[in-house]
Order: structure tokens, then sequence, then C-alpha cells
């Protein structure tokens, strides 16, 4: 089953000097989608690169493993953090809502 793409965000992944990781992420990372004070798994599909380096700012498609959960509370515009348990790795906006709303409603 593909993973949704529920939203559109553009990250960037801190560098180990910056408290990030040390080694890129590939497409299928399943990292926590952090906002309003809650981690959130999600996977990411880039789909521009073939890895996600850190240091650098890529597009990505996020789809959320609970969405009904983030129906009316995530907005274009809006920034989150990428985390590893309590480790902030990366920092996101999101650009666009894409497939949420179908996601949610799929979601048994």
């Amino acid at each position: 089953m593909p993973v949704p793409k529920d939203i559109e965000a553009e990250i960037y992944y801190l560098t180990a000097e910056e408290g990030g990781r040390s080694a890129p992420a590939f497409t299928g990372y399943r990292p926590q989608f952090y906002y309003n004070e809650q981690d959130w798994d999600a996977s990411h599909i880039y789909p521009d690169v073939d890895v996600a380096q850190p240091g650098e700012t890529v597009r990505a498609y996020i789809g959320f493993l609970s969405p009904k959960e983030h129906i009316g509370k995530v907005h274009v515009g809006m920034e989150f953090l990428v985390r590893e348990g309590a480790r902030t790795v990366g920092k996101g906006v999101i650009t666009k809502i894409i497939e949420l709303e179908q996601s949610a409603s799929n979601a048994k």
C-alpha cells in the first residue's frame, strides 16, 4: 500500500553540529512530526532527491499514521519540528494540504 501524501512540506535537516542527524534521511524515513506540543508518527517521501542530507532543505510529502487526528489542526504556513524521540533533527513548514481529508476518510 503506497504511503499517502497527506501534506507537502519544506524541511531543513539540521547538521550534526546543530544537533541533528549525521547520516542522511531516505524516502520511507519515519520520524515524529511535532506540533502543538505533541509528537505524531509520519512517513516521508522525498520527490526531488534520493536522499535528504543534513544541512539541506528538501521538499517532502508527509503521510500521517493517524490522519484523522490532524484534520482542522494543520494548515499551510504552519511550522513544525522533525524529531527522533526528544531530539530535534529538522524544522519544516507546510506548503500544501494534499490527501489529508481522503486519508482520514479511508482510515479505519
